[in-house]
C-alpha cells in the first residue's frame, strides 16, 4: 500500500479514537443500565443514588424513650404519632412528636406478647396487632381495640389463619408471621412476612369486630423480601409496604386495585431496622426503626 494512503488511515483512525473514549463510552452503558434499573423504582438515602432515582429520605428524629420501635400511626392530635416497642416490653403506646419527642404514655390493660403493628380507624379506635409469629407456633393471636382516652378498655380481636393447621408448619411452609396491618373500610388486612422464602406476602382479611374470628387469605403478593408494616393513604391509592431497610409501593384507583399491582422496589439502605411506616398526607410517610431513628419521606 502507498504510504500516504497508510498515513491517512492511520490518521482516521486515531481521530475516531479521539472522538469516542472509554469514559464516554461508560457513561452511555451506565445511563442505559440506570435507566433500566429505574423501572423498577429503587431508591436511597439522602444523598445516594441508588439504581435509577434520587430520593429524599430525612431525618427528623430520634425516639429516645422507645426501645425498638415496631410501629407507626397517627395520634389524636395533629402532628403526633403513636407508636410502641416490640416483644418483651410493657404494655405501653407512646405518643411521640414529629420530632420523636416523648409526650405522652397509654398503658393497655394487655400483654405484649409480640406487638407488631399498630392502625387506626375513622371513629377513634386504635388496633395493635399482636401477631408477630417467628416461630409460626402461636394459636393466642389477637388483634387490640382501644381508645386512648380509655386504655384500661382493651377489646379483643382473637383470629387464626383459615390455611394454617400445622404449629408450626414444615419450614418450608412457614409464612404466618405477621407484622404488618391496617384497617380500612371497616375491615383489618394483615400482610405476612414470609420466613421461609422471603418471596411472597400473604394478604388476609379480618371484621374490626372483638370476638374470634378465621382470617381470610384474600391475594399473595410477589414481595422479593420480608414485609414489616403496611400503611395505605388517605386517599386509598398509595400502598407501602415496609421492609429491611426497603419498601414497596403499590398504586391503584383502590386499595382493591393496588392489591393487583406490580410492587415497586424502593432501596432504604442505610436506614437501619425499618419496621413503623405512616402517612401524614397522599404523598408523606414517616417511617420508624428499631433504633429509634425517625424519618420523612416525600413521594
Amino acid at each position: 500500500m502507498p504510504f500516504f494512503l497508510t498515513t491517512a488511515l492511520l490518521a482516521s483512525t486515531l481521530l475516531n479514537s479521539c472522538n469516542s473514549t472509554p469514559a464516554e463510552q461508560s457513561t452511555t452503558d451506565f445511563s442505559t443500565t440506570q435507566a433500566d434499573q429505574g423501572k423498577k423504582g429503587k431508591k436511597g438515602k439522602k444523598g445516594k443514588k441508588s439504581k435509577g432515582e434520587d430520593v429524599e429520605l430525612n431525618k427528623v428524629g430520634d425516639l429516645e424513650e422507645v426501645r425498638e420501635s415496631s410501629g407507626l400511626a397517627l395520634a389524636d392530635t395533629p402532628g403526633t404519632f403513636y407508636t410502641f416497642s416490640d416483644a418483651g416490653n410493657p404494655p405501653i403506646v407512646y405518643k411521640v412528636s414529629e420530632t420523636g419527642k416523648l409526650l405522652g404514655t397509654l398503658r393497655l390493660s394487655a400483654t405484649n406478647h409480640d406487638w407488631e403493628s399498630i392502625s387506626r380507624d375513622n371513629q377513634g379506635y386504635y388496633y395493635l396487632a399482636d401477631a408477630g409469629n417467628n416461630s409460626n407456633d402461636r394459636e393466642d393471636l389477637a388483634i387490640l381495640r382501644f381508645r386512648p382516652k380509655t386504655p384500661n378498655q382493651v377489646d379483643k380481636i382473637n383470629f387464626s389463619y383459615a390455611d394454617q393447621t400445622e404449629f408450626p408448619p414444615k419450614k418450608g411452609d412457614r409464612n404466618f408471621d405477621v407484622e404488618a396491618s391496617l384497617w380500612h373500610q371497616n375491615q383489618l388486612y394483615l400482610f405476612t412476612k414470609d420466613r421461609a422464602n422471603s418471596s411472597t406476602s400473604k394478604v388476609y382479611t379480618l371484621p374490626d369486630q372483638p370476638g374470634t374470628h378465621k382470617a381470610k387469605l384474600l391475594t399473595k403478593l410477589s414481595i422479593p423480601g420480608q414485609v414489616t408494616d403496611a400503611n395505605l393513604s388517605p386517599n386509598g391509592r398509595r400502598l407501602v409496604l415496609m421492609g429491611k431497610e426497603e419498601m414497596f409501593v403499590l398504586e391503584g384507583s383502590s386499595l382493591a386495585d393496588a392489591l393487583k399491582a406490580t410492587p415497586r422496589q424502593i432501596s432504604l439502605k442505610g436506614a437501619g431496622q425499618t419496621e413503623g411506616v405512616v402517612f401524614t398526607n397522599d404523598n408523606t410517610i414517616y417511617i420508624s426503626t428499631e433504633q429509634g431513628d425517625l424519618y420523612k419521606y416525600e413521594f
